[in-house]
């Protein structure tokens, strides 16, 4: 007997239990499930594919499993669409709508005999979560997860309801398929593989929130509310330039492809009583969501979240990137270096000191990295200039530029009275060095649309610290002129970033202002180079000093 798997190794197909396969000559699972695949793909794969195992199935003489989708019914039937229904003239407006549809018809008028499927949104395993893929309604766990890190889990949020949203974990399917594929009189029919208790948009999403521990959409809004609006409003809204590009500038916030919206309006009720006849007895059946959401959301954030720091995810955003980083031979530019180096990122060593960049250029090759060495002294601009035209000829463009070179002063304004240089030095190197190389590499940016500038300023930009005047002030003007450029360049694919490392956001300005002024009066000052104001080395800071610092860790004095 022939037993023959398409797509074995893919999402379904490795999760089958060959030995339970008895009766069975070929299980078609071999597809395109990307709603942002190209048509050409959807036409090969789903398409293409099927002609072809239709072909050998009818050479054999086998029985075809066919793994369709409930996607044949497009996105916007509304109603049920039960197992018997085919052509109901449903709207196939999307690529993968089409083919699944095409490729379900050639089985249908094909001479062999057929069993079909239709899984409902498959998504990972109800016993361990794991998934290899992102689909349905993995598309709004990013969202979900921006919400947590803003919001506190107790605040009601308003959203929508929505249909039905059919989601089935990827081994109660593979279970189904093999115990229905194995049973004999049912050639001809097809199977949904769904949950016969189907939730909403809205209670799928919180289960997911609840899961997340973020917070809830308690008043949700029936999505058919918006046919309440006048039409000339819709209309505008979906001809407005500047809305669109709202639109798909938050799509791509969150990662949320625009077909995936046709989900928040489906209506679609998917019925199964083939498949629930065909099960019953088996002890096979589609587990309730919430005993396994966490499981789904746990696997999600460890290892599918296209923006955790995991090996994998890095290797893909910094393999063969070409990434600056000023300030390299020591503390974080050094450790930033050494990490783009090793997954896979030509990294550019910027610094004063030839030597040390040599050591770890040594370093990141002996790791099977690549490093370039390009001394300079930022705070020469002519200096800087000549780097940056260097590297832009050497490398054809910059796709990360790391500003982490810096020079801190720490001196109180009464000492800094005839100390003008000292505002001059740290706007030189801290900004008019870091703007520099902005403005150099943010054309071959916005051109590839593609680019990150990211800013290593610090947390005094938050908390100003007494003493630290000339060196806040020369890192906050980096951060408001990212800040005030970043808008301009989102919608080319440049991201500008800022990051510090820790901040003190809750704090009010005027608590924050008082508790500086005591922070004035506590700690000592420092030496300048002609020894004024020293502090003996043998004293200690006071017990109020020693108090403050630790309970404004990492607030600079």
């Amino acid at each position: 007997m022939v037993r023959l798997v398409t797509g074995g190794t893919g999402f379904i197909g490795r999760h089958l239990d060959q030995d339970r396969l008895r009766g069975a000559d070929i299980y078609h699972l071999a597809a395109v499930y990307d709603l942002e695949a190209s048509d050409e793909a959807n036409e090969r794969a789903n398409v293409g594919g099927t002609r072809n195992v239709v072909a050998l199935a009818e050479q054999l003489g086998a029985r075809l499993h066919h793994v369709s989708s409930i996607a044949v019914a497009g996105g916007k039937w509304k109603g049920k669409f039960t197992e018997d229904m085919f052509e109901a003239g449903q709207a196939l407006d999307h690529p993968y709508y089409k083919t699944k549809y095409e490729a379900e018809s050639l089985v249908r008028a094909s001479g062999v005999p057929f069993r079909i499927y239709r899984p409902g949104l498959v998504i990972g395993s109800s016993e361990t979560g794991a998934a290899d893929r992102i689909d349905g309604p993995y598309y709004a766990f990013k969202l979900i997860q921006r919400l947590r890190s803003a919001i506190p889990p107790w605040v009601p949020l308003v959203g929508l309801e929505g249909g039905e949203i059919n989601i089935v974990p990827v081994d109660f399917v593979a279970r189904a398929l093999a115990e229905i594929g194995s049973k004999p009189d049912l050639d001809g029919q097809t199977f949904h593989l769904t949950d016969p208790a189907a939730r909403s948009l809205g209670e799928v999403t919180n289960e997911f929130c609840r899961a997340a521990h973020a917070p809830q959409f308690t008043l949700r809004l029936d999505s058919r509310a918006a046919s309440m609006l006048p039409r000339e409003m819709t209309g505008m809204l979906q001809h407005w330039h500047v809305a669109q590009t709202l639109k798909r500038r938050l799509l791509e916030g969150v990662r949320i492809p625009e077909p995936a919206l046709q989900y928040v309006t489906n209506r679609a009720k998917f019925t199964c009583d083939n498949a629930q006849a065909a099960l019953s007895s088996s002890g096979v059946e589609c587990p309730p969501l919430h005993t396994y959401a966490w499981k789904i959301w746990d696997y999600w954030e460890r290892h599918l979240d296209p923006e955790a720091p995991t090996e994998r995810n890095l290797r893909a955003v910094l393999h063969d990137r070409v990434v600056v980083v000023t300030g390299a031979s020591s503390g974080i530019g050094r450790a930033t270096a050494q990490l783009v180096g090793r997954h896979g990122a030509k990294v550019v060593l910027v610094s004063r000191t030839k030597e040390k960049l040599d050591a770890l250029k040594g370093e990141i090759e002996a790791g099977g990295g690549r490093a370039f060495v390009y001394p300079t002294d930022l705070s020469d601009l002519e200096q800087c200039d000549a780097m940056i035209k260097r590297v832009l000829a050497d490398h054809g463009g910059v796709d990360i530029l790391v500003n982490n070179a810096g020079r801190s002063i720490r001196r109180s304004i009464e000492a800094s009275y005839d100390r003008f240089h000292d505002f001059q030095r740290t706007m030189q190197l801290n900004y008019f060095g870091a703007v520099k190389l902005m403005l150099a590499v943010l054309p071959g940016m916005r051109q590839r649309r593609r680019g990150h500038i990211i800013n290593i300023s610090s947390i005094g930009t938050q908390a100003y610290p007494p003493r630290f005047g000339a060196y806040v002030a020369s890192k906050s003007a980096l951060a408001a002129l990212s800040r005030c450029i970043g808008p301009e360049v989102a919608d080319d694919g440049v991201a500008i970033t800022n990051i510090h490392s820790e901040t003190v956001s809750t704090v009010a300005p005027g608590l924050l202002q008082f508790v500086m002024t005591g922070a004035y009066h506590v700690f000592p000052e420092s030496a300048g180079k002609d020894g004024q104001k020293a502090q003996p080395a043998e004293e200690e800071i006071s017990v109020e000093a020693a108090a403050m610092a630790y309970l404004m860790r990492g607030v600079h004095f």
